[in-house]
């Protein structure tokens, strides 16, 4: 059986997190995005795919 994949606004209000209805058609077309650029990692050399992102609430921030 293919597990079911839930929508980013049951994922967000299985967290308790109730976006707007003009924020999800944003969050979808995010969402795919992310998904299609994860399943380009499949084959990567794993040495080469650990970058990682910190996203920082209200702006740049130099430390």
């Amino acid at each position: 059986m293919v597990p079911l994949a839930l929508s980013v606004k049951e994922l967000l209000e299985n967290k308790g997190i109730k976006p707007r209805e003009e924020h999800l058609e944003i969050l979808e077309k995010r969402w795919k995005g992310m998904k299609e650029l994860r399943s380009d990692l499949k084959g990567a050399n794993i040495d080469d795919a650990d970058i990682s992102l910190r996203n920082i609430p209200g702006g740049d921030h130099v430390e």
